[in-house]
């Protein structure tokens, strides 16, 4: 049985409805929420710092160098990175200056976070920036700065890439000895560098040693231009020096040869890695003869690992590498990237855990181990020869 509803009850219930249905209908013109943004991993590339004075007096190591560590980086990435992440190469030009060296370090340790820190060829640029590195806990390669004592004078996470100050001093003062049959030497030293003076202290510690005699010891300051003041001084001695030790760092390697040959004085010029610069033949010209200096490698030594590298640092440039600092360049960034993958991390505690353990790390510059206890490795040193304004292999002293 049914019920007849009236009309006027019937058409209130419709309107009652209808008013509860569109206050529960979503409003008709809602817009749509925006798509969430997937999240932003921590990191996307591991950062390393490459310092190095690419203008001003260093520029003639320190420009090679910088190319060897991104010409590595460039390798590295191509071959897929490490811990499957790209290597993002922080370069930063500390144009042969202190404050400008700090100003860098930090710069890349507290804007852009890098995890490692690579390059400077000088002690006393590596002395400036590495502090700030060992302050804030991050790992700190020097590729050629050779004083020996750095890494005890700056702390534990710092490395030396190359030998010391000493192994090559004492390798060249062997060299004079042995193979120039020097009895007698003059030293001329820049006095504003830690590495020009700690590579006469060790030469003449190792000359004297071995029965050698300096007749004249004198000294100029960085930046000089004219040398006819020690010049004289050497012309008057009788007899003359056998060998003339000059400890100059790459700006005044050139000028002094030249300015010492044109006065007539011939002997051998002998020295450290201050003089691998392509420098002595730019500004010597034909007086950059006789002229024998301690480095790192020979670039034309046939090794395989080192051909390789001139190979790719040619075609990566469209020149050959300048000097032995350009292969000290790769060399550090490669152990560096090694230290990490050892390190199965990015943290830069572990990194610098992982480079105090290196053992035998094949470097185009030599074999790299850490003693327990030091970050100095014991490498052999090349003798190279310039003559006529060409640089040549003439012998490897092992320590």
């Amino acid at each position: 049985m049914s019920r007849k509803i009236p009309k006027f009850t019937f058409a209130c219930t419709l309107v009652v409805s209808l008013l509860i249905a569109a206050c529960a209908a979503p409003p008709p013109a809602a817009r749509p929420a925006a798509p969430q943004q997937p999240a932003t991993p921590a990191a996307e590339t591991i950062k390393v710092g490459a310092l190095y004075g690419v203008t001003g007096g260093m520029s003639s190591i320190d420009a090679p160098g910088m190319n060897g560590m991104k010409l590595a980086a460039k390798q590295i990435n191509a071959a897929g990175g490490v811990l499957g992440k790209q290597i993002e190469l922080i370069a930063i030009d500390g144009k042969t200056d202190q404050t400008a060296t700090t100003n860098a370090a930090s710069e890349m340790i507290n804007v852009h976070k890098v995890v490692a820190i690579g390059g400077l060829n000088d002690s006393t640029f590596a002395l400036a920036a590495g502090p700030i590195a060992q302050q804030a806990g991050i790992p700190f390669v020097t590729a050629g700065a050779t004083l020996p004592t750095l890494p005890e004078q700056i702390g534990d996470f710092f490395f030396m890439a190359p030998f010391g100050d000493d192994a090559q001093a004492y390798a060249i003062a062997d060299y004079a000895i042995d193979d120039l049959g020097a009895k007698t030497a003059y030293m001329l030293v820049d006095q504003a560098y830690d590495f020009t003076t700690a590579l006469a202290k060790f030469f003449k510690e190792r000359f004297t040693g071995r029965g050698g005699k300096i007749v004249l010891e004198d000294i100029y300051k960085s930046g000089d231009t004219d040398f006819s003041a020690q010049i004289a001084k050497v012309k008057a001695l009788d007899p003359q020096p056998d060998v003339l030790f000059i400890s100059a760092v790459p700006s005044e390697a050139g000028i002094t040869t030249k300015q010492f040959r044109e006065a007539g004085l011939k002997q051998p010029i002998i020295s450290g890695d201050g003089f691998d610069t392509p420098l002595i033949a730019e500004v010597a010209g034909e007086n950059a003869d006789d002229v024998y200096f301690s480095t790192h490698a020979s670039l034309d030594n046939p090794d395989p690992k080192v051909q390789n590298f001139v190979k790719a640092y040619t075609e990566e440039y469209g020149r050959a590498p300048e000097n032995a600092f350009a292969a000290l360049g790769y060399d550090t960034m490669n152990l560096i990237a090694d230290a990490i993958k050892r390190a199965g991390s990015a943290d830069p505690k572990a990194i610098r855990d992982a480079l105090a353990a290196t053992q035998g790390f094949n470097a185009v510059t030599g074999e790299i181990t850490y003693k327990e206890g030091k970050r100095k490795p014991d490498k052999s040193v090349t003798i190279i020869k310039v003559q006529d304004g060409k640089y040549s292999f003439v012998k490897e002293i092992k320590p």
